[in-house]
């Protein structure tokens, strides 16, 4: 098996299918440098710092990062930057910034880029976009009244291989999609309670700056910083936030998927603290021109799995990817094994130029451009959000096991189940009130 790490694919990948995009009214000339900042110093933070400074056009001037031991790495490759522990304090005191990074834990995507684009800055935020979906609702409205640029950080939506998928279903190569099987293999959830324990808390790390919104708790080492927190409800989005908006990126762009009407877990469930394992979810889409009638989308991950007659359409293939989607439609199948080429079966079917090959774009110096005035991102927000949104909505369904729930998009909200419209956004703690969240 060759599966490519996020990082590595990152590092390897080129590509992008356009999507609309408002500029700022004060955009950056294609001769100005981009003055940028970050939020997040190592980690994703560090991968997107490089990317994005990839470009000559980019100074960085600032990062903030609550664990100031993240930092000399940042400090010595780029001497001068500006270090802050408090992301307010770098929006307050850096006012010529053009744009920022937003690569901390999920919970902290929404108040720091809403407060990032109410300064008028372009924002390259990673996945996903927020942690809850009236977040990513909200954040989407504002960044189209601020008309700036804006990225999510699914990188390999901008990939030859995603617009390949995408540019090969919507010419017909399989016919009209009547359904998708999609599933990641990593296990980012948690069965155990938490520990009941409060330890100390490293020098140099600022325990109440990374709760952030959240609720105050005790700092528990190796349970929440610096990677766990993934699997934590109030941090995280389990496997199914982490992976889902990257491996349904090309499902939305094939089908041109708007949101689901139902949706419904058949998998495992969250604890008290934690996201679950093992989940399954099953969208109901409306019809799009891509799709035989509305469509179903299936969602799988950790030890879970398309079932047999579903990987039975691969034939003789013995290389049933850890992580990808299967395209079942009316005149054949498309098999995408996660970032790599995609198949057409049953072989031997398909003409050679069944397959629509693409070229790709760099997701990080398209929104650098994007800045300077050239060109369109291909995953800003008006398409991100909505994406977020859906992916969202799956890990809502998870604490609801075994029950369709009814999702009225216009009112963001569950029609059938009003107990679980208290999980489509969250109440920030006393003190971090964000203005437009």
């Amino acid at each position: 098996m060759n599966q490519l790490t996020r990082r590595s694919a990152i590092r390897t990948m080129a590509a992008g299918i356009a999507a609309p995009l408002a500029f700022r009214a004060h955009a950056a000339a294609p001769s100005e440098t981009v003055y940028h900042a970050s939020f997040g110093a190592s980690g994703m933070a560090g991968a997107d710092i490089g990317s994005i400074t990839a470009s000559k056009y980019v100074k960085l001037v600032a990062v903030a990062d609550v664990d100031l031991r993240n930092t000399a790495a940042i400090k010595k490759r780029f001497p001068g930057v500006r270090v802050y522990q408090d992301w307010r304090e770098l929006l307050d005191r850096e006012k010529h910034l053009d744009s920022v990074n937003v690569s901390t834990p999920d919970h902290m995507h929404a108040p720091i880029t809403m407060s990032a684009l109410h300064r008028g800055l372009s924002v390259y935020t990673q996945k996903p976009m927020t942690q809850t979906i009236r977040e990513a609702r909200l954040v989407a409205e504002a960044a189209r009244g601020k008309k700036v640029v804006t990225q999510m950080g699914t990188q390999l939506h901008s990939s030859a291989i995603h617009r390949t998928i995408a540019a090969t279903i919507r010419a017909g190569a399989i016919g009209k999609v009547k359904e998708v099987h999609s599933w990641s293999g990593k296990h980012w959830g948690d069965t155990k309670p938490r520990p009941d324990r409060k330890d100390p808390v490293p020098a140099g790390f600022d325990w109440n700056l990374w709760l952030g919104v959240a609720a105050d708790r005790p700092f528990i080492s190796g349970y929440y910083h610096p990677g766990e927190w993934r699997k934590r409800l109030d941090f995280g989005t389990g496997t199914f936030g982490d992976m889902g908006c990257h491996i349904l990126d090309p499902v939305f762009m094939s089908l041109a998927l708007t949101s689901p009407t139902t949706v419904r877990s058949n998998g495992g469930a969250p604890n008290a603290h934690n996201w679950g394992l093992d989940s399954q979810v099953d969208y109901v889409f409306p019809a799009t021109e891509f799709t035989d009638g509305p469509i179903t989308l299936h969602w799988y991950d950790g030890d879970r799995r398309p079932p047999a007659e579903v990987k039975a359409l691969l034939g003789e293939k013995k290389d049933f990817q850890d992580q990808g989607s299967i395209y079942i439609g009316s005149k054949g199948v498309l098999y995408a094994p996660y970032f790599q080429s995609p198949v057409l079966l049953p072989a031997g079917k398909f003409e050679p130029d069944a397959i629509k090959k693409q070229d790709g774009d760099n997701h990080y110096i398209q929104f650098v451009e994007a800045v300077r005035g050239n060109g369109k991102t291909s995953a800003p927000f008006d398409y991100a959000g909505p994406l977020t949104e859906s992916v969202l909505l799956g890990c809502l369904a998870t604490r609801f096991p075994k029950t369709t729930l009814e999702w009225d998009a216009k009112k963001l909200a569950i029609a059938n189940v009003e107990e679980a419209n208290h999980f489509v956004g969250r109440t920030y703690r006393k003190g971090w009130k964000v203005e437009g969240l």
